[in-house]
């Protein structure tokens, strides 16, 4: 899974808009969105709230946790602790960087928010290259990583697999083989 994919099903997450338009109930697939009535907050998908923000046609209210006093103490909280703590949501860092990317407007402290998360992500990163290091030395067989996120999965998914092969590769090399006896007929 690349980037864009985890991108992708972060745009199913709902979030709340303010409508300036009427529409009844919209009845799509994934579920029943509306109704739509100006001034009266409703909860649809990122990907619609987007689509709507660009038309003008709402006002995006950003989530409960994308507030600069809340952020602080989730990044502070991550700095103190060794392990990875929990997030205030699983796409945290997608959400952030597309709400502000589209609804800056919207979202109070924008550029504080955009630098806390950062500093979140790169913490969370920090660990994660820590704990892959210090799993490739001791030579473990298996690790239990809780409270990553899919992104951060994927970030360090690919490398991690890779060195995983060459380390087998190199151990399969160094072991004598047990297929070396000799038949004789």
């Amino acid at each position: 899974m690349d980037a864009a994919e985890v991108e992708f099903l972060a745009e199913k997450e709902l979030v709340t808009i303010i409508p300036n338009f009427s529409l009844d109930k919209i009845y799509l697939i994934g579920g029943d969105l509306g109704p739509f009535n100006p001034g009266l907050p409703v909860q649809v998908p990122l990907w619609l709230a987007i689509n709507l923000k660009q038309r003008q046609k709402c006002r995006l209210l950003p989530p409960d946790w994308m507030d600069v006093e809340k952020l602080e103490k989730i990044r502070d909280h991550e700095r103190k602790e060794e392990t990875f703590t929990p997030m205030p949501s699983p796409y945290y860092m997608e959400l952030t960087k597309l709400l502000l990317n589209h609804a800056s407007d919207n979202i109070p402290k924008a550029d504080e928010i955009r630098t806390l998360v950062k500093d979140m992500w790169d913490t969370r990163i920090a660990k994660l290259r820590v704990s892959a290091d210090s799993f490739v030395r001791q030579q473990e067989a298996h690790a239990k990583l809780d409270n990553l996120t899919l992104m951060e999965i994927n970030t360090s998914g690919a490398f991690l697999t890779q060195a995983l092969n060459h380390m087998y590769k190199l151990r399969t090399n160094l072991q004598p083989s047990q297929s070396t006896q000799s038949q004789d007929f």
